[in-house]
């Protein structure tokens, strides 16, 4: 009943029908039809109609003034949240895992806010998956399988995990040629990932290790800190050790052999609008993630190919 109670109003004020239904694109049988359910809502005629002069009536008087202030103020603050929605200034909220937030995104944040300088971040860091709508985020970055919880999601790539260690670990180590010489090894895991399905890079061969007792941790910067002291052979994330692959910290010591890869997304409340910072924050980050990742799988199809 809003919409025709504001229709009145813009009558009202702009002297006709006519004028009305030019003012606010609508269709004069449009105007006509929304005016006369009004008055039949309300059960009295709101305006006289006559082709030579407007004038409304008694009841029209009265209802304009009654409710022609409080049209005003919904308008207003419809505008003004529409130019906060559209906004590239403000507050943005952000939920992202703490480790790849810290190390692969690190500069990600830094790039947005300077390409936003505007824009106020709120950046909490976690690696449990809060509650997006709880948490009153715009919008979270999520690592792994999301489940069918009602939010609208987009892929923003996948990050493999490679079976790494430490040249000094290796080279003490026993012979390490094909999977199944892990059983010799102490192997490091972390706890989300206790079983190692392994697949040969470029061919449909796999294979799924269950790694000997060794040690095992609940942070993955912590089992890369652990393989990079030589304490054992772990699979981690290509996003957490490519630096030190690169460095020869790490190697990959059956680098045709690749596990699970971990599929990365953005995710946000499927009954909200999504407003302009969260927007940019989105096109932003899916860039990044294209540039960032080509060279991670470039990485390992070279190095699997061997």
């Amino acid at each position: 009943m809003f919409d025709d109670m504001a229709l009145f109003v813009h009558i009202a004020q702009l002297r006709g029908l006519k004028s009305a239904s030019a003012a606010l694109a609508l269709p004069a049988a449009t105007v006509t039809r929304r005016l006369k359910k009004l008055e039949s809502e309300l059960g009295c005629q709101l305006i006289h109609r006559s082709a030579r002069q407007f004038r409304l009536t008694a009841e029209g008087d009265a209802y304009y003034a009654a409710f022609a202030p409080l049209v005003a103020d919904l308008e207003k603050a419809r505008d003004r949240m529409s130019q906060q929605v559209a906004s590239l200034t403000g507050p943005l909220t952000v939920l992202a895992p703490t480790n790849i937030s810290l190390g692969f995104l690190q500069p990600l944040w830094s790039e947005f806010l300077s390409a936003y300088p505007d824009v106020v971040l709120d950046l909490k860091l976690n690696n449990d998956n809060k509650d997006v709508v709880q948490e009153q985020a715009d919008i979270a970055l999520r690592i792994g399988p999301q489940p069918d919880s009602g939010l609208y999601q987009v892929g923003l790539g996948a990050i493999p995990t490679l079976l790494v260690a430490s040249p000094a670990y290796l080279a003490k180590a026993p012979p390490l040629t094909a999977l199944t010489d892990l059983n010799q090894h102490r192997c490091i895991t972390v706890s989300h990932l206790p079983v190692w399905p392994m697949q040969r890079v470029g061919l449909d061969q796999t294979e799924v290790i269950r790694p000997p007792r060794g040690l095992q941790v609940d942070d993955i910067r912590m089992a890369c800190l652990w393989a990079q002291d030589g304490l054992g052979i772990a699979l981690l994330p290509a996003t957490e050790v490519l630096s030190s692959l690169e460095s020869e910290t790490l190697v990959t010591p059956l680098s045709e052999w690749v596990g699970p890869s971990r599929d990365v997304y953005l995710i946000w409340p499927s009954g909200q609008l999504m407003g302009a910072k969260a927007q940019a924050f989105k096109r932003f980050t899916q860039h990044y993630m294209h540039n960032a990742l080509e060279p991670i799988h470039q990485w390992v199809a070279s190095h699997g190919a061997r």
